[in-house]
Protein backbone atom coordinates (compact mmCIF):
# COMPACT_ATOMS: atom_id res chain seq x y z
CA UNK A 1 0.00 0.00 0.00
CA UNK A 2 1.59 3.37 -0.64
CA UNK A 3 0.02 6.90 0.50
CA UNK A 4 0.01 10.05 -1.58
CA UNK A 5 0.05 13.67 -0.59
CA UNK A 6 0.35 16.35 -3.47
CA UNK A 7 1.54 19.92 -3.20
CA UNK A 8 2.23 23.26 -5.29
CA UNK A 9 -1.18 24.02 -6.61
CA UNK A 10 -1.98 27.64 -6.48
CA UNK A 11 -3.77 30.40 -8.96
CA UNK A 12 -1.36 31.34 -11.89
CA UNK A 13 -1.82 33.67 -14.55
CA UNK A 14 -2.35 32.50 -17.79
CA UNK A 15 0.82 31.76 -19.67
CA UNK A 16 2.46 30.91 -15.97
CA UNK A 17 4.23 27.90 -14.67
CA UNK A 18 3.49 25.58 -11.65
CA UNK A 19 5.10 22.38 -10.46
CA UNK A 20 3.24 20.14 -8.60
CA UNK A 21 4.68 17.11 -6.61
CA UNK A 22 2.94 13.75 -5.08
CA UNK A 23 5.29 12.62 -2.17
CA UNK A 24 4.24 8.79 -1.91
CA UNK A 25 5.25 6.92 1.84
CA UNK A 26 6.33 3.36 1.68
CA UNK A 27 9.43 1.21 0.54
CA UNK A 28 7.89 0.09 -2.67
CA UNK A 29 6.80 3.28 -4.56
CA UNK A 30 9.94 2.19 -7.61
CA UNK A 31 7.35 -0.63 -8.18
CA UNK A 32 4.20 2.00 -8.98
CA UNK A 33 3.49 3.61 -11.89
CA UNK A 34 1.93 6.39 -11.18
CA UNK A 35 -0.19 9.10 -12.86
CA UNK A 36 -1.68 13.05 -12.43
CA UNK A 37 -5.94 13.19 -13.25
CA UNK A 38 -7.72 16.76 -12.93
CA UNK A 39 -11.29 17.50 -12.23
CA UNK A 40 -12.60 20.53 -12.81
CA UNK A 41 -16.03 21.64 -11.25
CA UNK A 42 -19.07 19.55 -13.28
CA UNK A 43 -16.39 17.40 -14.90
CA UNK A 44 -15.47 14.16 -14.47
CA UNK A 45 -11.71 13.11 -13.56
CA UNK A 46 -9.26 12.80 -16.42
CA UNK A 47 -6.36 11.60 -16.89
CA UNK A 48 -3.83 14.29 -17.52
CA UNK A 49 0.00 11.86 -17.46
CA UNK A 50 1.12 8.72 -16.42
CA UNK A 51 5.00 7.57 -15.93
CA UNK A 52 6.52 4.32 -15.71
CA UNK A 53 7.87 2.92 -12.50
CA UNK A 54 11.36 2.65 -13.86
CA UNK A 55 10.64 6.49 -15.43
CA UNK A 56 11.64 5.46 -19.00
CA UNK A 57 7.56 5.80 -20.40
CA UNK A 58 5.52 8.64 -20.01
CA UNK A 59 1.89 9.28 -21.59
CA UNK A 60 -0.03 13.07 -21.62
CA UNK A 61 -3.38 13.44 -23.50
CA UNK A 62 -3.10 15.42 -26.57
CA UNK A 63 -4.57 18.89 -24.62
CA UNK A 64 -0.59 18.77 -22.44
CA UNK A 65 1.44 17.56 -24.72
CA UNK A 66 4.18 20.18 -24.76
CA UNK A 67 3.31 22.10 -21.98
CA UNK A 68 3.19 19.05 -18.88
CA UNK A 69 6.31 17.42 -18.04
CA UNK A 70 5.71 14.32 -16.14
CA UNK A 71 9.22 13.10 -13.98
CA UNK A 72 9.45 10.93 -10.87
CA UNK A 73 12.73 10.44 -8.30
CA UNK A 74 12.73 6.83 -7.01
CA UNK A 75 15.18 7.88 -4.28
CA UNK A 76 12.93 10.43 -2.91
CA UNK A 77 9.82 8.38 -3.03
CA UNK A 78 8.38 11.53 -5.16
CA UNK A 79 6.94 12.08 -8.55
CA UNK A 80 6.05 15.83 -10.34
CA UNK A 81 4.21 17.66 -13.21
CA UNK A 82 5.71 20.47 -14.46
CA UNK A 83 3.07 22.60 -16.03
CA UNK A 84 3.98 25.56 -18.62
CA UNK A 85 1.97 27.77 -20.67
CA UNK A 86 -1.07 27.22 -18.01
CA UNK A 87 -4.23 28.01 -19.75
CA UNK A 88 -7.57 28.78 -18.01
CA UNK A 89 -8.95 25.30 -19.19
CA UNK A 90 -6.47 23.94 -16.90
CA UNK A 91 -7.69 25.03 -13.62
CA UNK A 92 -8.83 21.99 -11.93
CA UNK A 93 -7.94 19.89 -8.99
CA UNK A 94 -5.36 17.75 -9.62
CA UNK A 95 -4.75 14.14 -8.20
CA UNK A 96 -1.73 12.02 -8.24
CA UNK A 97 -2.47 8.16 -8.24
CA UNK A 98 -0.13 4.85 -8.32
CA UNK A 99 -1.08 1.43 -9.83
CA UNK A 100 0.63 -1.97 -10.19
CA UNK A 101 -0.14 -1.72 -13.98
CA UNK A 102 0.38 0.35 -16.47
CA UNK A 103 -1.90 1.21 -19.38
CA UNK A 104 -1.15 4.78 -20.85
CA UNK A 105 -4.53 6.11 -21.47
CA UNK A 106 -5.92 3.37 -19.91
CA UNK A 107 -3.85 3.90 -16.60
CA UNK A 108 -6.13 3.68 -13.45
CA UNK A 109 -5.22 4.69 -10.19
CA UNK A 110 -5.40 2.23 -7.40
CA UNK A 111 -4.18 4.88 -4.79
CA UNK A 112 -4.76 8.26 -4.48
CA UNK A 113 -4.11 11.53 -3.05
CA UNK A 114 -6.05 14.42 -1.39
CA UNK A 115 -5.81 16.61 -4.64
CA UNK A 116 -4.34 20.35 -4.99
CA UNK A 117 -6.13 23.17 -6.40
CA UNK A 118 -4.77 24.97 -9.31
CA UNK A 119 -6.40 28.04 -10.40
CA UNK A 120 -5.43 29.86 -13.99
CA UNK A 121 -6.44 33.40 -14.47
CA UNK A 122 -7.29 35.25 -17.88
Amino acid sequence: QVQLVESGGGLVQAGGSLRLSCAASGRTFRNYHMGWFRQAPGKERDLVAVISSSGGTTYYVDSVKGRFTISRDNSKNTVSLQMDSLRPEDAAVYYCAASRSYASSGFRGDYWGQGTQVTVSS
